[in-house]
């Protein structure tokens, strides 16, 4: 069950708001629990014990490092708390290596074998991967991290501590809340008629984003990729990865932009998850812009315990490039993730040289093309299923393509609803529309206009999931 989903959408979702306003405050937070259990077990059944006693394990561990500090001073409880902390860390690392690569290990571990010549082989039955383990994995490393650097207190409510663990619009595909962002809000938050529809405009632009505009344009990326290298072109290949760049951004932006609505209908604050990364001018500008909750996560948990930038420029140059590895690497378990993760981190470290001071120089224009330029490119290792298809790929964006544009060619995919997508994609991918909002505001047009577009963005929306379109959301699968 996804957000954008007739039965989410018509069936729990108003389900879900009833109960949460009728049975009153004090009941609040059990319903949301309890409607984020069933939200999971719809789609992961059986696995919803993985968390479950993921959460009791991690629970526990926070209040064993609460009770430590709680007991006293020095170096002992120092110690206590940061045995307990490895723990959290080497258990919830160990679920997510096992869920999610261990057939990448063994595979590889497998293909060395075979280049030694050695013929033993290990053999392992392909592992379910949970929906979202990746994200939840995170949330309670934050969990745990913030109740050891005592930023946030251990929360001695077993309710309110698995609201922040399970709450449904974030348990899956994101954005990423760090605990003491939230802490506060699991047990006091405010829900009035502004904050909730505040919540459902939110909720319904991300709806639009992902419905019309992402699985719109997702439907002609999949055929391009699956198109054999030789039968490319040098303008199908450039047309399948702008395409692929909006969708991946107006179908992840387009879920935080639910999740962040559902948060306030039901009196939640979450930070912002994506501010316009494709105007960016640099890739440090990008990263401050794109999935900013995990570069945020990143940034408080492993790159400033790594030392950041403050023991000098190799030390910074390995930090990054450590943490931009295990960046590509928790999206998936391929190569190609790896490798879309180091080549950021190398131009990163690559603006942190004299090229860096060049390009805040040479100003907006040239900085921007570099740019988008340099995350298309990153784009096709992301999006292929190996590193060789991408060699190939790139090989045709890059004047070296092989097909001769009979059989494939761009306009057998540009039809009206996709050029009409393609257009709303490339002005939503830009501030102009909140600009024009804004200047609406000032000239005192009445909320009118803005009740009956998003109407039509619902209507419109709801037509096309009920057509039973092309509806993937690609961070499930992270």
């Amino acid at each position: 069950m996804v957000f954008s989903s007739p039965i989410f959408l018509f069936f729990f979702l108003p389900a879900v708001l009833f109960l949460h306003f009728l049975l009153g405050r004090h009941l609040r937070n059990i319903v949301l629990l309890a409607a984020s259990l069933f939200f999971y077990t719809w789609g992961e059944k059986e696995y919803v014990v993985l968390i479950l006693v993921s959460f009791v394990l991690n629970y526990f561990i926070a209040l064993g490092i609460d009770r430590a500090y709680a007991a006293g001073e020095g170096e002992k409880v120092r110690r206590q708390a940061k045995i307990l902390l490895i723990l959290a860390v080497v258990t919830n690392l160990g679920f997510l290596f096992v869920f999610k690569y261990a057939n990448f290990a063994v595979h590889n571990f497998n293909v060395l074998l075979g280049l030694a010549k050695i013929p033993a082989a290990i053999r392992l039955l392909p592992v379910h991967l949970p929906l979202g383990i990746s994200f939840f994995t995170f949330h309670k490393l934050s969990y745990v991290i913030d109740v050891y650097r005592k930023t946030a207190s251990c929360k001695k409510s077993p309710t309110e501590a698995a609201l922040y663990f399970f709450f449904f619009p974030q348990l899956v595909a994101g954005p990423i809340i760090r605990y003491h962002d939230i802490v506060d809000q699991l047990h006091r938050r405010t829900i009035g008629f502004e904050k909730f529809a505040s919540g459902a405009r939110r909720f319904v632009t991300g709806l639009a984003k992902k419905v019309l505009i992402a699985n719109t344009l997702g439907a002609v990326v999949d055929k391009i990729f699956l198109i054999k290298p030789s039968q490319l072109t040098f303008q199908l290949s450039w047309l399948g990865i702008v395409f692929y760049a909006l969708q991946i951004y107006f179908d992840f932006s387009g879920y935080s932009d639910m999740a962040i609505g559902l948060g306030r209908m039901f009196g939640f604050e979450f930070l912002e998850n994506f501010n316009y990364p494709y105007i960016a001018r640099s890739v440090r500008d990008f990263w401050r812009r794109w999935h900013i909750s995990l570069t945020n996560w990143f940034r408080d948990y492993l790159y400033i315990p790594l030392g950041g930038s403050r023991e000098g420029t190799a030390a910074t140059w390995r930090n990054l490039l450590i943490v931009f590895f295990l960046c590509g690497f928790w999206h998936g378990a391929s190569w190609t993730f790896v490798v879309w993760g180091l080549f950021h981190g190398f131009f990163l470290i690559l603006e942190r040289t004299k090229f860096g001071r060049l390009l805040d120089k040479w100003g907006g224009v040239p900085g921007h093309i570099y740019t988008i330029f340099v995350v298309l490119v990153g784009w096709v290792f992301f999006r292929s299923e190996t590193i060789s298809y991408a060699g190939h790929y790139l090989a045709a964006m890059f004047g070296f393509a092989r097909g001769n544009g009979i059989e494939f060619y761009p306009a057998l995919y540009l039809s009206n609803d996709v050029i009409l997508a393609l257009v709303f994609g490339i002005v939503g991918a830009t501030p102009v529309i909140r600009l024009l909002r804004r200047v609406g505001e000032i000239r005192f047009v009445g909320p009118t206009a803005e009740i009956l577009a998003l109407s039509a963005l619902f209507i419109a929306s709801a037509m096309q999931l009920a057509a039973g379109t092309y509806n993937p959301l690609i961070y499930f699968r992270f």
